[in-house]
């Protein structure tokens, strides 16, 4: 389904946003609706932005949307779409005049715009999603009615402002009739009768005009108190849809970015949380000028304030407190670097303002600097009133920036694309702790002004906590410190504080994140039960106790290891997922690996189905293993057994996968209950060719086929012995069809093995694990580590080579 028609079925707040998104960027959503199948035809991530060779691919995208606009402009010949075509066609001159010295930011449109799509797609694809965020109605009215507001105070200001210099032109009107009235007493005698009359005129008016200066006065001050009081009211407002917008929003939103890490509901779009964070930022900017001409104003004319009753100074601060608080939450971690840092590899992280653009600050461009410091460090930045924060704990190359302004999308961010950490300086161990066991962060800092230098911050933000490796074989352990930090850290924490014991539901919750993240399918209540049994198996526990409240704590969890193991729980499902994810995914996302199973309930499982059926299930002593077990027949006395495979591992598959050795394996014929293994693997097997052809220099190629060698009372050509599709095994030159090399022509059958040979050989294959054995047959690959069988086939003869070996170990 393609992304516009995905778009098409958005509803409610998705939809909104959508509109919301297309609005702010003055993209017409028409232009995209018409160019859908060519904008999704394109690879725009294969731009590289910052490198000058690609500008002319991005000039000639610029061009070919213009045609494609154009040409639908054409097609829309009917009068009712006459405004369609007009707002197109103003679309294709602005395109124009925006992106033609600029192809790079048409690009960066693109693909913004494509990416948030898909965010809005998969948040309205999650039908459980973690916090759900309430609607966004309420913030856009409190928006308007803030904004509202501050019009009504603006046009008081007017109206005060208006009285005021009323006021100063009576005021000064009744300093000319003093001054007239000194003339008169210097000039003319005082029994003058002309001067007597014009005083008794100029001091009656003077008299009603010091009574009209008196009631104005008094109306000035009680509009100047009426206007501060609006003006608190508006910041008591500004202060709660500020706290809904950073401490709910924008925090639910850095939350969702960490579940993210282990499988959560990705967090979705920062441009919706950006046009709430720049509306409040103009709302306080703007308030924040009235009360200073408020200020400018009173200085031109002071009138006494009764005690107590002041308001301006207070409102003052209390509109920069606000500025400041929006501005120094607004520097957020757009893109998280990798939690699991390993020193000198190369790594990425993008830092964004969001109130940015709407104060100017791309004016003068702020630069970034980027340090790693340890979890004491993180501690002591947060109780620090010093901003700028020199102590690290480290040295990253690459480390400094300077913020871009995107105006196409109005997002000014700076993107850190070659850091990599040369050094790092670990604190001493405490107690039992290991070395992948400590947290580290990226702390960002950065200091612009604005409004011409009259305001200066100094912002800083820091990572989710990291843990620095030296070596590979130390990740696994790493993303268990992660996964847990992830999952059970809390906001507003102290660095880096978790609980030391969680319940395994939340436990569970988070491991079905992780596995469903990677592989696609989630576990259900049956796999979580198994994996609490699991973590628990050093407390015997039975096989239906409820783990709803049980606690599970950091060393059951990735400390102390299992009963008779070498590996922690965490360990062994960090296995079993990335062998999923590698090899079996397919299999596992289509429900044919049952997977988490015990061996004794995979007994009982298969013990009341028919012959051949088989199930697959995680080893439970290997790392990363997965083994068959399967329901055979002694042919001589009747005896039903269940038989474990010994497990494959990533490495047997990097050589054949999985479906094709189940292919292989004729003893099995149906996925447990009773899927015939075609139907569920069959369009996972390998195509080979019927007749192979011989290649350079004459030889005749061949392949690896999967052998389970004397199983007991088995005749591989006994009449009810199941065959391979022949439709996939080639024909030898000289010879008959072979099918996988299980049934070749003049091949003298297996005979059934004596008890003897029976106790030996499930004595060797250890828990009654059958040794497997690969046949070398029609396509040569690589050799497979475990114990093989080599057998070439030509002619309708068998050689065997002298690294024939028909034995095996069984570990599971």
């Amino acid at each position: 389904m393609s992304l516009i028609t995905k778009l098409q079925q958005l509803q409610g707040p998705d939809l909104e946003n959508l509109q919301l998104l297309y609005k702010a960027l003055e993209f017409p959503v028409e232009a995209r609706f018409y160019c859908a199948i060519w904008i999704e035809a394109q690879e725009w991530n294969t731009i590289d932005i910052d490198n000058p060779l690609c500008e002319g691919r991005a000039i000639d995208l610029l061009r070919e949307m213009i045609k494609q606009v154009q040409a639908k402009i054409e097609e829309l010949s009917d009068e009712d779409m006459f405004p369609i075509r007009l707002k197109l066609n103003n679309f294709t001159h602005e395109l124009n005049n925006r992106f033609s010295n600029n192809p790079f930011g048409f690009v960066r449109l693109i693909c913004h715009c494509l990416e948030s799509e898909e965010r809005l797609v998969q948040n309205s694809m999650q039908n459980t999603p973690v916090q759900a965020p309430p609607c966004n109605k309420d913030i856009t009215e409190s928006i308007t009615n803030i904004r509202m507001m501050t019009q009504k105070t603006e046009e008081d200001f007017g109206n005060l402002k208006q009285k005021q210099e009323m006021f100063v032109f009576q005021y000064q009107e009744n300093l000319r009739f003093q001054t007239r009235l000194n003339q008169l007493a210097s000039a003319l005698p005082e029994s003058d009768p002309n001067r007597r009359a014009e005083e008794i005129t100029i001091r009656k008016r003077k008299t009603e005009l010091e009574q009209t200066l008196q009631t104005a006065a008094q109306e000035l001050l009680r509009l100047r108190m009426d206007l501060a009081e609006k003006h608190r009211t508006t910041l008591y407002s500004l202060k709660i849809l500020q706290s809904r917008v950073l401490d709910d929003e924008l925090i639910r939103w850095k939350r969702q970015q960490q579940l993210a890490g282990i499988g959560g509901p990705p967090e979705g779009s920062l441009d919706q949380q950006q046009c709430w964070c720049e509306a409040l930022a103009e709302l306080v900017w703007l308030n924040r000028q009235q009360v200073k001409k408020v200020e400018l104003l009173r200085q031109q004319l002071p009138i006494p304030v009764p005690p107590g009753q002041d308001l301006l100074p207070e409102l003052n601060g209390s509109f920069m407190a606000q500025l400041s608080t929006l501005v120094t939450s607004t520097f957020i971690i757009e893109k998280q670097p990798p939690q699991v840092l390993k020193k000198e590899t190369r790594f990425s992280a993008s830092v964004r303002l969001l109130v940015g653009g709407k104060l100017n600050v791309h004016m003068n461009p702020p630069q970034v600097k980027a340090t790693i410091i340890s979890e004491s460090q993180a501690k002591a930045v947060l109780a620090s009133e010093t901003s700028n924060w020199e102590e690290t704990s480290g040295d990253i190359l690459n480390n400094c920036g300077v913020m871009e302004y995107h105006r196409e999308t109005g997002v000014l961010n700076v993107t850190f694309r070659n850091m990599s950490l040369k050094r790092i300086r670990r604190a001493d161990r405490r107690g039992s702790e290991f070395v992948t066991e400590e947290k580290f962060t990226i702390l960002f800092q950065s200091q612009f002004s604005v409004a011409s230098g009259e305001l200066v911050f100094q912002v800083r933000t820091m990572s989710l906590p990291v843990v620095v490796v030296s070596h590979g074989n130390q990740e696994c352990n790493a993303l268990a410190t992660i996964l847990w930090d992830n999952a059970f850290g809390e906001s507003g924490r102290i660095p880096f504080v978790v609980p030391d014991g969680v319940p395994f539901i939340d436990m569970g919750q988070a491991l079905n994140s992780k596995f469903m993240l990677a592989n696609g399918r989630s576990l259900s209540q049956e796999n979580l039960l198994y994996l609490a049994q699991k973590a628990f198996s050093h407390h015997n526990v039975g096989q239906t106790e409820d783990f709803s409240n049980v606690f599970i704590t950091w060393s059951i969890f990735n400390r102390d290891p299992l009963p008779n193991r070498t590996f922690t729980f965490w360990r062994w499902f960090h296995g079993v997922l990335e062998l999923t994810r590698k090899h079996l995914r397919a299999p596992w996302n289509d429900g044919s690996i049952m997977g988490f199973v015990s061996r004794s309930r995979a007994h009982d499982l298969l013990m009341s189905q028919q012959v051949g059926s088989f199930l697959l299930r995680f080893s439970d002593s290997e790392i990363g293993g997965i083994t068959i077990a399967w329901l055979a027949e002694d042919a001589n006395t009747g005896e039903r057994q269940v038989y474990n495979l010994q497990p494959f591992t990533g490495d047997d598959f990097n050589i054949r996968s999985l479906s094709d050795r189940i292919h292989d394996l004729s003893h099995l014929t149906h996925l447990y209950p009773e899927k015939p293994k075609d139907s569920a693997f069959g369009q996972y097997y390998t195509n080979e060719p019927e007749a192979p052809s011989q290649g350079d220099g004459g030889y005749v190629p061949t392949s690896l086929v999967s052998h389970i060698p004397h199983m007991p009372g088995y005749r591989e050509d006994a009449p009810n012995a199941p065959s391979s599709l022949a439709s996939h095994i080639p024909h030898t030159p000289g010879g008959s069809s072979n099918p996988r090399g299980h049934e070749m022509g003049n091949r003298e059958p297996l005979s059934p093995p004596s008890q003897n040979q029976l106790a030996a050989t499930a004595m060797e294959a250890k828990h009654d694990e059958v040794p497997r054995t690969i046949c070398k047959s029609s396509k040569t690959t690589t050799t497979d580590p475990k114990p093989i069988s080599w057998r070439i086939f030509f002619g309708g003869a068998q050689k065997r080579s002298g690294l024939e070996s028909e034995g095996g170990t069984g570990i599971d």
